[in-house]
């Protein structure tokens, strides 16, 4: 019996042998790889380059294809799998792989038929397209392209990939569907449960057949250019648990509507134009994790169904039109991580029930009109970020704010709080924003044992006390300080070491602060400091070699300009008692964009450099000073100067022919200088130019014409009064005003002329004031002609400016009357026509200017009765003397009846005589009224209705011959 078990025993070991033998030999030989294909994945991979510059890759990257070597078996090289029978390629995941390069349609990459799977995304395939050859795959189950580089026409060979299960080609952002291509690929891809294509251009209108698709799981069409309405209907898709649309700017529609039975774990509508309510329906997402609903147009309340998701962790509902109260809904969502409400209408309260959430991270209330914190609260261990401003809240500052121990950004600006600032209780603190609101006291100690601290913002309150520089010593981190609009005071530290190493802002402006600065903060990175509006007399150095934006203007500096650092863009002195020479090394500012340096004591001559130092130059300001000499001559070609204001100072010479170059130039200011000079025609040429001023200068002769096709076609402020102009009016100039007709404010966007950091302004005459306005609105027209020598009648173009917000003509020697035209001035506030000698009657039409606030039409030789009505019952005597032939209200000389009834001169220039008019119809009207009441007193006289009857018999024989003359006539 053993024998025979033995026998069996060795008969086994043999059989398995055998078996493992031929097991091994079967697996040897169909592991190795086809030849063919080895030698394409080869060719396929000297192809492409290895760059390593996607940063988007969700996993761990390395070039897998630099580990192909040949002569060894490609089904194990990374990312290529093999079929474990045929050995045929059916997988390449080549992700994150850095390649780089272009696939042709020649490309040994569609020599894989019997792929399955090809990812290849998050590499570099620039200046490639989907092509055809993505089309032979047929066997293709899953597809990803994505933030690949790909752009151009997709093939419609896509459609084709009918066994397609996983389609992703999202973020080639140059990439696009052909017209109906879309269309076709969701028609035809019926097995899809994966749809990726967002950042693709499909521009169609949403497909309801998507919506019919219940293997669908991911759907993913944001910013794809979808229009249209998105279906109202309910939406069966038990699977779906991704929908995101965002992005389609164009799509609309409601808050979609899911039936109880769905697994939806992200919604993504953000940047759509969906509006109307969010339905009590909205409950049903019982799986939901995030939902985000931010920049749409969803209006009404917030529902209080909102408490059944139960699984949310995200919710943003940021910028739409919600209003009313926050729902105390809070206690069932205690998965919530981020929270943002923010940018809505939402008022009332925040709910005590929200302080219940301890996994919350972040907190977006900001922008609304809420009133109350609750307190006390307990919860928020976990919170981070807690932003509250912009609302109205009041009262002092919730003492549990300082005391939540993971806090790291608090905003709690443009609200209502007073009171003082409480005690910091831990060093996690980086962001602080107390700004605009009514805090007073001084700042407590422990904010500057805040070590961690990077942004500090306490502007706008009623702080006050002394700063000393030393307290800053610990806030090493701190990189943007704004503590300006308040009434604090600095003491300089005696202590020199550097302060403040990586500070970048710094705004003190508009407190207290006095003397000679010498604090020594940042040196190797401050560029930006504000300190204007304060009492500072100097600096012992600018030592700011970063330095882009430094404001100093409306202090006491005195004594020579400081030359700012050759990285500053922006330097702004002006409003002190600077005097001195300009030097030309501030010339070396090659980066200077805006140079203010008015309202101080600088003289000397301008450096022949300042018109050419900087291609970025937009503004130089020298207004205010005591500089003479000539006007910088050279200007760079191709500049970008915007804003010359050289007025108010001593200035000869003539205008600088060389400014023809400034293409980009709109504010030209000269006035109040000494330039002799002929107006500038060809100034006419500049595209941009909005505000000349020429006032109060040597300028003389004729205005005369201009060879310029259409002169001054943007000019909307002309400022030429005070000088020795003489001749006609320029009408040539004036009817090509094309900047003061026809402006539609309703359709312009109110703003002042300038740029972010610089403003311009203008000085202004109005009646024999002048007025700084100190911004230039854009709708803001005027023309100013005043204090010259121009002769002749008043153009009838000028009412034809119907835009124009003030004009002045005073003080020259015009004649002729008033133009009629003027009643087209609807939008004139201030006229002036004063101390010229027009003549005959105030146009009565002139009282439909309804914004007319100033007139003064003084020393001239008008007659006739003033006009009654409108703004003409607001103007008093001044507007009129020294007019002897006037008459009426405000005067006190009171008009005859011929003056009246004086008509207009346009009709008594006709030769039509109303004297003897007048004198007939009193006549007629008295003995009318006598015969009218005889008839009534003596019923029916017979002698006067045979006198009527007579006459009436007559005119009808007359009447009779008359007509059959003319018949006799015709034949």
């Amino acid at each position: 019996m053993s024998k025979h078990l033995l026998l069996c025993f060795l008969f086994f070991l043999s059989f398995s042998q055998l078996l493992l033998s031929s097991c091994f030999s079967f697996s040897n030989s169909t592991k190795i790889c086809p030849h063919g294909q080895s030698l394409a994945l080869l060719q396929l991979k000297q192809s492409f380059s290895i760059k390593n510059d996607n940063d988007n890759c969700e996993f761990p990257s390395f070039p897998k294809t630099e580990y192909w070597k040949e002569g060894s078996d490609c089904c194990s090289w990374d990312g290529v799998i093999c079929d474990l029978v045929t050995g045929h390629v059916i997988e390449l995941e080549l992700s994150c792989s850095w390649i780089s390069g272009t696939i042709h349609s020649n490309s040994s990459l569609f020599h894989f038929p019997h792929l399955q799977s090809l990812n290849l995304a998050f590499n570099d395939f620039s200046g490639s397209s989907v092509l055809d050859g993505f089309g032979r795959f047929s066997s293709l189950t899953n597809l990803n392209l994505s933030d690949a580089g790909f752009s151009g026409l997709i093939s419609p060979e896509i459609s084709h990939l009918s066994n397609l299960v996983s389609l992703d080609l999202s973020k080639n952002y140059g990439a696009e569907f052909a017209p109906h291509g879309f269309d076709s690929l969701v028609q035809n891809l019926t097995k899809l449960q994966k749809l990726h294509l967002g950042g693709i251009s499909i521009s169609s209108v949403f497909p309801n057949s998507l919506l019919n698709r219940s293997s669908l799981i991911s759907l993913h069409l944001s910013a794809c250019g979808l229009h249209g309405r998105f279906p109202d209907h309910d939406i069966h898709l038990p699977k779906l648990e991704l929908l995101y649309l965002s992005g389609n700017r164009d799509l609309s529609g409601n808050f979609p509507r899911f039936s109880e039975n769905n697994s939806l774990i992200d919604l993504a509508l953000f940047f759509t134009n969906f509006s109307g309510e969010l339905p009590a329906s909205m409950g049903n997402l019982k799986s939901l994790q995030t939902l985000d609903i931010s920049y749409c147009q969803f209006s009404g309340s917030i529902p209080a169904s909102l408490e059944n998701l139960t699984q949310i962790t995200s919710l943003r509902l940021q910028s739409n039109h919600f209003s009313g109260q926050i729902p105390n809904v809070f206690n069932n969502l205690r998965n919530l991580i981020s929270l943002q409400l923010s940018d809505n209408n939402l008022s009332g309260q925040i709910p005590p029930s929200i302080g219940n959430l301890t996994n919350l991270y972040y907190l977006d209330f900001s922008q609304n009109q809420l009133g109350a914190i609750p307190s006390p609260v307990n919860g928020f261990s976990s919170l981070s970020f807690l932003y509250l401003g912009y609302n109205l809240f009041d009262g002092t500052i919730p003492s549990w704010l300082y005391t939540l121990p993971s806090l790291v950004s608090l905003d709690l600006s443009h609200n209502k709080f007073n009171g003082h600032i409480g005690e910091f209780q831990f060093d996690s603190w980086k962001s602080i924003d107390l700004s605009m609101n009514e805090l007073h006291g001084s700042i407590p100690g422990s904010l500057f044992e805040l070590v961690n601290l990077a942004s500090l913002h306490l502007s706008s309150n009623n702080l006050s006390g002394v700063l000393e520089t030393s307290k800053f010593e610990k806030l090493r981190n701190l990189y943007d300080l704004d503590l300006s609009n308040n009434m604090l005071s600095l003491t300089m530290s005696s202590n020199s070491n550097p302060m403040l190493p990586n500070i970048v802002r710094v705004d003190l402006s508009n407190n207290n602060i006095s003397g000679i600065l010498s604090w020594n903060m940042g040196n190797d990175t401050l560029n930006y400091l504000n300190l204007s509006y304060n009492s500072l007399s100097g600096f012992e150095m600018l030592p700011w070699s970063r330095m882009e934006a430094l404001d100093l203007h409306s202090n006491l500096l005195q004594g020579p300009l400081p030359t700012p650092p050759n990285s500053t863009f922006f330097f702004s002195v002006s409003h002190n008692k600077l005097s001195g020479e300009i030097s030309p090394l501030i010339c070396k500012a090659s980066s200077m964009q805006i140079l203010d340096l008015s309202h101080n004591n600088f003289g000397g001559m301008l450096p022949h450099c300042l018109g050419n130092f900087s291609n970025y130059l937009s503004v130089l300001n020298l207004r205010r000073n005591q500089f003479h000499g000539i006007i910088p001559q050279t200007f760079l070609k191709g500049n970008s100067i915007r804003t010359l204001d050289f007025s108010n100072n001593q200035l000869e010479g003539l205008v600088p022919r060389s400014l023809i170059i400034c293409r980009e130039l709109e504010v030209l200011d000269l006035g109040n200088n000494k330039i002799n000079d002929t107006f500038p025609h060809w100034l006419g040429a500049i595209p941009k130019l909005e505000v000349l001023v020429l006032r109060s200068n040597r300028f003389h002769g004729y205005i005369g014409f201009s060879k310029i096709k259409s002169p001054f076609m943007s000019l909307r402020i002309i400022d030429l009064a005070h000088n020795d102009f003489e001749g006609d009016l320029p009408e040539m100039y004036l009817k090509n005003l094309k900047a003061t007709m026809n402006i539609d404010e309703s359709n312009m966007t109110r703003k002042y002329m300038g740029e972010a950091y610089y403003q311009d302004s203008i000085m202004v005459t109005i009646k024999g004031l002048e007025i700084e306005f100190v911004r230039i609105l854009n709708t803001f027209t005027t023309i100013d002609l005043s204090s010259n020598k121009f002769q002749g009648e008043i153009p009838d173009c000028i009412g034809n400016l119907n835009s124009l917000r003030g004009l002045n003509l005073s003080h020259n020697y015009l004649t002729g009357h008033i133009p009629l035209s003027f009643k087209n001035l609807k939008m004139l506030e201030s006229l002036d026509l004063s101390s010229n000698k027009l003549s005959g009657r105030i146009p009565q039409e002139l009282t439909s200017l309804t914004f007319l606030e100033v007139l003064n039409i003084s020393q001239n030789h008008l007659t006739g009765f003033i006009p009654q009505g409108s703004q003409f019952q607001t103007f008093g005597n001044d507007s009129y003397n020294g007019n002897s032939g006037l008459c009426g209200f405000p005067l006190s000389k009171r008009c005859t009846t011929n003056e009246v009834l004086e008509p207009s001169q346009e009709i008594e220039e006709s030769g039509f005589d109303w004297k003897i008019t007048l004198m007939g119809y009193g006549c007629g009207l008295v003995i009318g009224f006598s015969l009218g009441c005889l008839i009534f007193l003596s019923g029916k006289p017979e002698w006067l209705v045979w006198i009527i009857d007579k006459n009436i018999h007559k005119k009808i024989v007359r009447n009779k011959r008359s007509t059959h003359r003319r018949g006799a006539q015709r034949s």
